[in-house]
């Protein structure tokens, strides 16, 4: 697979996306390219149907369908979050062979109103998880330790998440 950018059926390159443009609240997007997370060269998911959540100041978070991850991979973690949004937020280890990523993903199993299209999809922090791809292209990780945003060629920050940025 290549490190080119994501392009369109018709060879064009991905129309640019400000995060500064992305709403609030965060709206739920379709995405039919192919998302592909690996970890220790074990493919966790391989999907053509996640979605994106698009949130103001945020790179877009990929939601993975259940049917398309290895859950057989995924342990519940301790702990939940909140979102102001979406809800309670649960955790999971991601476990290959004898080799343990804490809390590299997250799902909502109940979502509020609105957000339903999440449950029981599942998102992959890039830092934790090992390799994510979007259509060959591999993603860079929202900096900081709580946001698990996806960068690609066409997104445009600044990004929120950073040393110095939650105050935004």
């Amino acid at each position: 697979m290549s490190d080119s950018p994501a392009r369109p059926p018709d060879g064009r390159p991905r129309p640019a996306e400000s995060v500064w443009r992305y709403p609030r609240p965060p709206a739920v997007v379709s995405d039919d390219r192919r998302v592909l997370v690996t970890c220790a060269g074990v493919t966790v998911a391989d999907t053509r149907e996640a979605v994106r959540v698009l949130e103001t100041s945020h790179p877009p978070v990929f939601y993975l369908p259940p049917q398309d991850v290895r859950t057989d991979l995924l342990v519940p973690a301790p702990g939940s979050t909140w979102c102001e949004w979406k809800g309670r937020a649960v955790y999971w280890d991601l476990v290959v062979d004898d080799e343990v990523r804490a809390r590299a993903a997250w799902s909502y199993p109940r979502p509020t109103s609105g957000y339903e299209r999440l449950t029981d999809h599942f998102a992959f922090y890039p830092t934790r998880a090992g390799l994510c791809m979007v259509d060959g292209e591999t993603v860079v990780a929202q900096e900081g330790d709580f946001y698990g945003g996806w960068i690609t060629a066409e997104i445009e920050g600044p990004f929120k998440g950073g040393a110095g940025t939650t105050g935004w």
